[in-house]
């Protein structure tokens, strides 16, 4: 057993070590480009890192999140859209040499909408035998939607694109929209959304009332907050960022991992009356508001993501603040980048390999089975961009000085291994890692827990049979 979950990080820690220095194209040069390659420019990627398909979706800041179904009969991805392309697409990976754009939906009126970001963030979920996509939006105040928070539109028809239906509209009197969203399958048998608000808390959607109709305010079952801790200003103001839920088979809870005002917040919420935190990360060094927050499959460790230039992705060990004896983690105990120069920003778990979405980096993928040491194992750049052109306006236009352009979502098709970016500049990738055919934790020795959620069946050891998620 032991030599069946190292074997296939050896075989690919071995490759890693034979690539090009990840540094080499560090620092994007300014003077003569080798033959075909853009003057700085950083192009091309590993050895190990296939090239399956590309979409362009319109240009510059009108690609932001993205995600893919897992059922092997449902094979259909989202992207969310903004600016003038506000709403989601949904690209048809029936056939992979042939991928494509299915179906397009924009919010009605467009031009009135002005929107801040538009189409931000999408989860899918599966219901009582039925497939639904949620597309969170994002809209100025005074506009016609401004507090509009996300569309759920009815998917189960695909590819027959005539099927759609906007289901549900959910709202929230705080205007500007829900930022992120997460969609969990609960151990009490409930299907979740969590949406980021305006506010110091996250909003608890039952799905299943959502989808029901009826009552617009019975839909909205819980928040969960974030401590306080003295912010004031604009950060004072928010709350979450981002967030991820996962059951614990260990402790037999369903835990939430919150980024956002302070650093990063781990409750228990397997009662949603009564959220409790269990530990936290603030205090760290340039940490003041957290982004992404990550654990891995048995909760102990946990990638931090902060949004802003130069920082790396922080590893922390969150198991001494679990077990009571720190008040609050501090210190991570390992970190992770791809150019000092830039900044990553959304990420996935595989354990032991974390997928990144490195904005003007592209995608990489390193390797935390050592979380003290944190080592590369392949990447490709799909931003095309020069360094420092990326939002950083106002519209119509959006451009500034900033890293913040370049590959935004990601995502991973957990029964194959089919590696999913978002570009913001570029539409749409796809991808396959040599020796990465596919995960399921159990092959790790870990539980078989990632964003992947099993819809028919439940979270892994909530009192249902171990095994792959279905969908």
């Amino acid at each position: 057993m032991r030599f069946r979950i190292v074997a296939p990080i050896i075989a690919l820690l071995a490759s890693a070590a034979a690539l090009p220095s990840v540094g080499a194209q560090a620092a994007p040069s300014t003077g003569d480009a080798p033959p075909g390659i853009l003057p700085g420019v950083k192009m091309g990627g590993s050895p190990n890192m296939r090239l399956v398909a590309h979409v362009p979706l319109g240009g510059f800041a009108r690609v932001l999140d993205d995600e893919m179904e897992q059922d092997p009969n449902r094979p259909y991805a989202y992207v969310s859209q903004g600016s003038d392309h506000t709403g989601f697409t949904i690209v048809d990976l029936r056939d992979l040499n042939d991928v494509k754009v299915l179906y397009h939906w924009s919010i009605e009126n467009i031009a009135l909408h002005k929107p801040m970001l538009g189409g931000m963030d999408g989860k899918y979920f599966k219901l009582n035998g039925r497939y639904y996509y949620v597309q969170s939006l994002q809209f100025a105040q005074g506009t016609p939607d401004e507090t509009l928070g996300a569309v759920v539109a009815d998917v189960t028809g695909l590819p027959d694109t005539t099927k759609i239906k906007i289901v549900a509209r959910l709202h929230d009197p705080s205007p500007g929209g829900f930022h992120n969203t997460f969609i969990y399958r609960h151990s009490d048998g409930r299907t979740l959304l969590m949406t980021t608000v305006t506010g110091p808390h996250v909003n608890v959607f039952d799905l299943s009332k959502v989808v029901a109709g009826g009552d617009e305010s019975s839909w909205k079952v819980a928040e969960i907050p974030v401590p306080e801790n003295g912010m004031t200003g604009r950060l004072g103001r928010m709350g979450y960022h981002d967030f991820y839920l996962a059951y614990d088979p260990a402790t037999h809870q369903d835990k939430f991992y919150g980024a956002g005002r302070g650093g990063y917040y781990v409750y228990d919420i397997s009662n949603l009356a009564e959220p409790k935190l269990l530990t936290s990360v603030t205090g760290s060094a340039g940490i003041a508001f957290g982004h992404t927050f990550t654990p891995s499959p048995d909760g102990r460790y946990a990638i931090a993501e902060t949004e802003y230039t130069y920082a790396p992705l922080r590893v922390f060990d969150l198991k001494p603040g679990l077990d009571g004896r720190v008040q609050t983690v501090t210190e991570p105990i390992g970190a992770w980048t791809a150019d000092w120069h830039d900044l990553s920003h959304n990420h996935e778990v595989r354990w032991p390999f974390v997928f990144v979405s490195g904005y003007e980096d592209g995608l990489h993928v390193f390797s935390m089975y050592d979380p003290k040491h944190p080592t590369e194992v392949g990447w490709y750049y799909t931003c095309q961009c020069t360094h420092n052109n990326g939002i950083g306006g106002g519209p119509p236009t959006w451009q500034g000085e900033s890293t913040m352009q370049g590959a935004f979502g990601i995502d991973v098709r957990n029964r194959d291994g089919l590696i999913m970016i978002s570009d913001s500049n570029t539409g749409v990738w796809f991808f396959k890692m040599d020796g990465f055919n596919g995960w399921n934790g159990h092959d790790w020795g870990v539980p078989n827990i990632s964003s992947v959620q099993d819809y028919d069946h439940g979270p892994e050891g909530a009192g249902v049979a171990p095994g792959k998620p279905a969908a």
